[in-house]
């Protein structure tokens, strides 16, 4: 049964752990009309480098680039520039690099776009990584709850002039309502009803409630890259995907 395209298109699978380019390459070629784009992390860059991203251009398919950019604002617009000039679809930054640091990144993708005559990128900015709960946001020396600073980084992300945030579908309905229904949210931490081994995501949600909740994309790895039928375990989060949109 053919998947519906809208919600393929919001669905990223992670490619992490590769052994190899031509690795990627199957991946890519295997999942290419199953989800709607990949993503490649800091395992996979720092160990292939933009040639990955290469690869799986050519083979047809979309790349956000998650490298979580967070140095000082000159570097980091420096660093935004390169992945326009790659040709991404998606890449992000941590909004705890500071407001200046998010704008400087911003104006970099505007201005290097217009130069190419391309599309820019989609730029989202890290509120709080899934991994980390109340307890650990404490243990860094926040005062407030996790739900709390995500709000802040958000906020403080739109006002820079990001396109949308990275953040747990459990933060998506007071993010809309401080940033807008035009603010996009890409949500990690996503998995199925059957969980996977040795799981280090701490708030989590199913694909279903991700969507119902009104996640934007969902990223999903090892539920997807783990299974004994990738194509088929694809397809069954896009069918639940589709079930949370209605």
């Amino acid at each position: 049964m053919q998947t519906p395209y809208r919600s393929r298109d919001k669905l990223i699978l992670a490619l992490d752990l590769l052994e190899d380019l031509d690795e990627a390459v199957r991946w890519a070629d295997l999942l290419r009309d199953h989800v709607g784009m990949f993503k490649v992390g800091k395992e996979a860059f720092t160990r292939f480098g933009p040639a990955i991203v290469s690869s799986i251009h050519e083979g047809g398919g979309k790349v956000f680039l998650d490298l979580k950019f967070h140095d000082i604002p000159n570097t980091v617009a420096m660093a935004s520039q390169a992945a326009v000039k790659q040709g991404v679809a998606m890449f992000n930054m941590h909004a705890l690099g500071g407001r200046e640091m998010m704008e400087r990144a911003v104006d970099s993708v505007k201005k290097t776009s217009h130069a190419l005559g391309i599309a820019p990128p989609v730029l989202l900015a890290v509120t709080v990584l899934t991994s980390l709960n109340d307890a650990d946001i404490s243990d860094m020396g926040f005062h407030c709850t996790t739900a709390e600073l995500v709000l802040k980084l958000a906020v403080s992300a739109r006002d820079a002039g990001a396109s949308g945030v990275v953040a747990s579908a459990q933060d998506i309905v007071s993010i809309r309502k401080a940033c807008g229904e035009d603010f996009l949210i890409v949500t990690p931490g996503i998995r199925p009803a059957a969980r996977v081994t040795d799981d280090d995501q701490k708030r989590v949600l199913t694909p279903r409630e991700a969507i119902a909740m009104g996640a934007d994309y969902l990223v999903v790895g090892r539920p997807i890259r783990l299974a004994d039928d990738p194509v088929a375990v694809a397809d069954s989060i896009v069918e639940d995907m589709a079930a949370g949109l209605r």
